[in-house]
């Protein structure tokens, strides 16, 4: 493949089944080619987005010392904010060229996913950022509820199979900030070449270039979704639950050229996680003799900490 497929998920909420299953089989075939689709007919509305754009963008040009007294140790940087260079890609050495929030669950009558998660950090300085980022963060899990929806029929499971480990799941979304480069980086890039960790991505603002997505011949190809799409890609939970079926294809974010060094650029995924005792085993429906099982047996708790500590973000 050298460009990213468009699906729309109105076709599979429709209440048509042609169209429905029209929807399924065009996102299977790219999830299990490329490993990436731009989405149309998502839970955003343009107000949303411009309102969450203008508090992201008035958090990141507060002073360096307002926005590191929301930088919370311990934790990871599960919650609130993470500075400057501080993130590196898995095997390297230099930190990615960017800052960025985390928003986590909004946990829903269950005192020990309560006690599990870290609070959300509520930044004073900003009285709709935290409120916007909340409202932002419903949708995109709504949207993905029903992505996950449509894979489950194209992997042969019950439609709701991962309903009920994405409800109160551990997803985070992650408002991005690329400052404008200021000297030659010396190897570090906004996003070094990564698979994501989680279920599945779903990525806001990838309108201009930046990121690009590698095919299975290694070649890298621009990913640009129209200003109406989302970017949604497989992260490396499913790619592992479905025996590698469906594709975590490697991605990065590339500095722009010279003469654009001196622009910001923002970007908001968000990085739908299950339940921490989701048993990630490879699902018995994607073993048989040509695909024999790959993975080993892990829950998505312990997955995540393992990659966590390979990122640098938890000793």
């Amino acid at each position: 493949m050298d460009r990213i497929p468009s699906v729309d998920l109105r076709d599979f909420l429709s209440g048509d089944e042609s169209r429905k299953q029209k929807f399924i089989n065009e996102i299977g075939h790219a999830y299990e080619n490329i490993g990436f689709v731009a989405l149309k007919g998502h839970f955003l509305d343009n107000e949303l987005v411009e309102n969450l754009y203008e508090q992201i963008k008035k958090f990141f040009e507060l002073p360096v010392d307002t926005k590191q007294k929301y930088e919370i140790p311990g934790i990871g940087g599960q919650r609130g904010y993470v500075s400057f260079g501080k993130e590196s890609a898995k095997g390297k050495k230099e930190g990615d060229l960017k800052e960025f929030w985390h928003f986590g669950q909004y946990v829903e009558n269950n005192p020990k996913l309560e006690e599990e998660y870290p609070d959300n950090v509520i930044v004073e300085e900003l009285p709709e950022f935290n409120e916007v980022g909340k409202q932002t963060y419903k949708m995109l899990e709504k949207t993905a509820k029903y992505v996950l929806r449509s894979l489950a029929l194209h992997l042969g499971l019950e439609e709701t199979y991962f309903d009920q480990y994405i409800f109160n799941g551990n997803s985070i979304l992650r408002p991005i900030h690329y400052p404008p480069i200021k000297e030659e980086p010396k190897g570090a890039v906004r996003a070094a070449a990564h698979g994501d960790i989680n279920l599945i991505t779903l990525l806001m603002g990838a309108h201009g270039k930046g990121l690009q997505v590698q095919n299975h011949e290694g070649e890298w190809i621009d990913a640009i979704a129209e200003p109406d799409e989302l970017m949604i890609n497989v992260g490396d939970m499913l790619s592992r639950h479905s025996n590698n079926k469906l594709k975590s294809t490697i991605h990065r974010v590339v500095n722009p050229p010279k003469e654009l060094w001196g622009t910001s650029r923002y970007s908001i995924p968000f990085f739908m996680h299950p339940i921490s005792d989701m048993k990630l085993d490879v699902l018995d429906n994607c073993i048989d003799t040509e695909n024999p099982k790959q993975f080993e047996d892990i829950t998505a708790g312990e997955f995540l900490n393992e990659r966590l500590r390979e990122l640098g973000l938890i000793k």
